[in-house]
């Protein structure tokens, strides 16, 4: 099995740039992202989006050589927030997905550890995440990196627009 390499990757680069869609298209037709394709208009929109939100960190894990013949297999989406309780930077991952292929190999801890070391790097006081409770193999992934509730019960709500 060849290797798995996990890249920041470059908005600029043709190739980063539609193994983000694919990789997020894949997870959107899984049960736990919604079961269809995205919608062709969220393709086109997506890369332009992240480009100019100026706290974008996208993050890549290729099975091979990410520069030659490898194939991206999971992505993280993470954005930069600011903790008022601890007066610091924090980075929420907004999404973490893995191709169905490539699950239990490692890839989600791979990108884990990507995401913790850009946030080291840029002194935040956390990294943050929403998952489903539904989705008992992703709380246990993030429960084993050390990730926890914070003890309150809440409930991650949405205002549409």
């Amino acid at each position: 099995m060849p290797s798995i390499r996990i890249i920041q990757a470059d908005l600029n680069k043709p190739r980063h740039q539609a193994d983000i869609i694919a990789t997020l298209d894949a997870y959107a037709q899984d049960p736990m992202g919604g079961g269809k394709p995205m919608a062709d208009d969220v393709k086109a929109h997506l890369i332009p989006g992240l480009q100019a939100h100026p706290t974008t960190y996208v993050f890549l894990a290729y099975r091979g050589d990410p520069d030659t013949d490898g194939q991206a297999v999971g992505v993280a989406n993470c954005f930069t927030g600011f903790s008022t309780f601890a007066a610091k930077p924090l980075i929420n991952i907004h999404d973490l997905a893995v191709v169905t292929s490539a699950r239990r190999m490692g890839v989600g801890r791979r990108l884990l550890d990507a995401v913790a070391d850009k946030a080291r790097s840029l002194g935040c006081c956390a990294v943050t995440l929403e998952v489903r409770d539904d989705n008992p193999a992703a709380r246990s992934l993030y429960q084993s990196y050390g990730f926890h509730d914070n003890g309150i019960p809440h409930r991650f709500w949405k205002l549409k627009l």
